[in-house]
């Protein structure tokens, strides 16, 4: 009975926080994306925007020892490391950072049971001078 009356004031407490978070508002983030909205390039554009960073990420990738394949609606972009090293995924993701101050996303995190593919994920949606200088770690490895 214990269980049940501290689960019912538990259950209370997560309707306050969610009734909070429901109707709390960053009034400033509405009106900067309303501004933003007016302009429909903003918007229409991202398609090739992302492209663009996706194609120019790729094509600094391509003498690599990296494989990939174009990655489509989305702004990360899976590469196969398999003929780089055999280390799982996070451990290479950590020495990446560690070591070249590179961060990626081990892939297993996202997989049943953790396997591993040989596969991270980077984000291209950056600068291009930053974009350039991952491809540059990742050509040197």
């Amino acid at each position: 009975m214990g269980y049940c009356v501290a689960s019912a004031e538990l259950m209370e407490e997560f309707v306050k926080v969610h009734q909070f978070a429901v109707f709390c508002v960053d009034h400033p983030t509405q009106r900067a994306m309303a501004g933003y909205l007016q302009n429909e390039n903003h918007y229409l554009d991202l398609n090739n925007f992302y492209q663009e960073k996706r194609d120019f990420f790729l094509s600094r990738l391509e003498n690599s020892r990296f494989k990939f394949t174009p990655s489509q609606g989305t702004y990360f972009q899976l590469v196969d490391y398999s003929s780089i090293t055999d280390e799982e995924d996070e451990d290479f993701a950590k020495r990446l950072i560690v070591d070249q101050k590179l961060a990626s996303i081990a892939i297993s995190s996202f997989n049943m049971d953790g396997r591993q593919d040989g596969v991270l994920r980077f984000c291209f949606a950056k600068k291009n001078e930053t974009l350039e200088q991952a491809a540059d770690i990742l050509c040197s490895l």
